[in-house]
């Protein structure tokens, strides 16, 4: 087990403070599979040797890594990789949103608001919503739980005569929505990778500079309005979305 953690594997000079990046390392090993779930780490003092690093620094990487749920420590026993949850596959054939798919999948959800109120569209907004400069729009900022886990943070924005009331959002938009029929049939999914800045790592439980997924989906009415834009950014190590690929006839 030496190798993984020695001093070139992990360390730039240019990249922050050093239990920063030994955190991040270790968190790497981890999501890959290369420390599996059981696996004892090092003592401090032997860790440290193997990575040229003080036992502070060590303390350090290591509290971190407790603290985003990928280490235990046992008393007494030393510090272990904890079992990390099974991902889960979301298509994106279906229109769900989180709450129904974790209904789906017998979980439950939850949600935290972390703000939400009506304002002025920023210009993302009006391009993704169709709307003029004028016309408001109601915002709903939440982090998503399964079982109490969190898993992803979602930022949705509506036009304020779909959705004039948006505290009137708790767990799930789109039970809101179906309620007073304004519910979107279709969506459009634009998803790639992102490095997750510190307070948005906070939330999720993750390092700062986890890679996470970035979905930004607009959804529309029949009508071919568009009246939901949510970018969300979903935990990379529990969520997947799959896509199911059909060949056309006589292609």
């Amino acid at each position: 087990m030496d190798a993984p953690f020695a001093l070139d594997a992990w360390y730039r000079a240019d990249r922050g403070p050093r239990y920063m990046q030994l955190s991040a390392h270790i968190a790497g090993l981890i999501r890959s599979g290369a420390l599996e779930p059981g696996t004892q780490l090092p003592p401090e003092r032997d860790l440290g040797d193997l990575a040229e690093v003080s036992r502070v620094t060590v303390r350090q990487a290591v509290a971190q890594l407790v603290t985003d749920g990928l280490l235990e420590q046992r008393r007494g026993a030393g510090t272990f990789v904890r079992p990390q949850p099974p991902k889960m596959e979301q298509s994106l054939s279906a229109l769900l949103s989180f709450s129904e798919y974790m209904r789906a999948r017998g979980m439950t959800s939850s949600s935290r608001i972390l703000s939400r109120g009506i304002f002025l569209p920023n210009p993302h907004e009006q391009v993704a919503l169709g709307l003029a400069g004028a016309t408001r729009v109601a915002r709903v900022e939440r982090i998503r739980s399964a079982d109490g886990v969190a898993i992803a943070l979602e930022y949705s924005s509506l036009p304020l005569d779909i959705l004039p009331d948006p505290a009137a959002v708790e767990t799930s938009l789109y039970d809101v929505l179906r309620a007073s029929g304004t519910a979107p049939t279709r969506a459009v999914q634009r998803i790639n990778a992102v490095n997750i800045g510190a307070e948005e790592a906070r939330m999720l439980n993750l390092s700062e500079g986890t890679a996470v997924l970035r979905v930004d989906r607009t959804a529309y009415l029949p009508s071919g309005r568009p009246i939901e834009f949510t970018r969300g950014l979903y935990r990379s190590d529990i969520y997947d979305f799959v896509a199911e690929l059909r060949q056309e006839p006589n292609a």
